[in-house]
């Protein structure tokens, strides 16, 4: 079993913070996306894995995951150019994959169960295909399954008027490598795209069994400023924190907090978890860190109340203002605006923003 994880893609949902990054190398609790996807390809036995770059943010991405010896994994690199479907993505893979099985992970997904069971279940039949599933309240806005009571596909609907179930395809797949050849045979579709649920859709024609797995816990698509913050806020409730860095004697620190060592809680300085602070982060006198927030390395906060925030890093903020709610860029200077106190600013902030409050 090999692994296809896909991080091309405009992030054209999270602008301005993808203006000049990928969108699969936001953080989360401090941790880029892409980062959890591989932990759980490795988790579920899956260590050698095909990374599909687009045009943007292909450096990046190479400098952060390298050979993959970093996570205990290896890692080979696939261009796929323009974003022409995620069939497309996965058809860049064949010679990478050649006879094994493999899964296909989109790289802004994050889930808390991990995919151990999904491919455990594929492996114990003779499927086609394998899909992750979850119950959802709008079923009508996703790619719906249809299954009988074994688990067992019985129709693919893309955003159906009257969905069978709230079963939702949530962008991780198994698949058999007779996929290949079923995507050489598929039509673009009204996007002109190559559409995945085409493929396992052409597969069940094909007269394959398709296994499916309702993930359990949460799950999230990160590719709204929102589904960051949401999605930060799962993993700080659910992740081990250690508060291994310097807190003064006259801070207040309270609940879970993930302090890297050389972060640094000062004197009069208030953080109420859970809270992950990163390396080379000060948290100055007068500042008070909600929970639910995300500080990266590099950056100085003084004077501000923020909670429920990601500060991917090397940002300064002083000022006396309120900041909810937000996401803020790398290199983000957050200043004063003496004219203006406000109770509380919703924002998101570009990279090497200047901003007032």
């Amino acid at each position: 079993m090999k692994g296809v994880l896909l991080s091309g893609g405009t992030g054209s949902r999270l602008r301005p913070i993808t203006h000049t990054g990928p969108k699969q190398l936001v953080p989360v609790a401090n941790k880029p996306v892409l980062e959890y996807a591989i932990e759980d390809l490795k988790d579920a036995g899956v260590t050698e894995i095909g990374v599909i770059l687009g045009h943007k943010g292909r450096e990046e991405i190479q400098e952060l995951l390298g050979d993959g010896s970093d996570y205990g994994v290896e890692i080979t690199y696939i261009v796929q150019g323009n974003p022409l479907g995620l069939a497309h993505a996965a058809g860049c893979a064949r010679d990478f994959v050649g006879d094994d099985d493999f899964v296909m992970y989109l790289g802004d997904n994050i889930l808390k169960q991990g995919i151990a069971e999904l491919v455990e279940s594929f492996e114990r039949g003779d499927y086609g295909a394998g899909i992750a599933l979850q119950e959802v309240d709008n079923p009508q806005q996703f790619g719906i399954a249809d299954v009988d009571d074994d688990g067992t596909v019985t129709q693919l609907i893309e955003k159906p008027d009257e969905p069978p179930t709230n079963l939702a395809l949530i962008g991780i797949y198994v698949f058999s490598n007779e996929v290949f050849d079923v995507i050489e045979r598929l039509e673009p579709s009204w996007r002109g795209e190559l559409e995945i649920t085409d493929a396992i859709q052409t597969l069940l024609e094909d007269g394959h069994d398709i296994d499916s797995h309702v993930v359990r816990g949460w799950w999230k698509d990160t590719g709204k400023p929102e589904d960051i913050l949401e999605a930060n806020r799962l993993v700080l409730e659910d992740d081990h924190l250690e508060r291994n860095g310097r807190v003064a004697p006259d801070a207040t620190v309270d609940g879970r907090v993930d302090l890297h060592e050389t972060a640094t809680i000062e004197d009069g300085a208030v953080v109420r978890g859970p809270v992950s602070i990163s390396e080379n982060t000060v948290i100055e006198s007068g500042t008070y860190v909600g929970p639910y927030t995300s500080i990266g390395p590099d950056s100085t906060l003084k004077g501000v109340h923020i909670e429920n925030s990601v500060v991917i890093g090397d940002t300064t903020i002083r000022t006396n203002g309120k900041i909810v709610d937000s996401l803020l860029g790398r290199g983000a200077n957050v200043g004063r605006a003496d004219d203006e106190l406000p109770e509380g600013r919703r924002l998101v902030v570009g990279e090497n923003s200047q901003l007032k409050l």
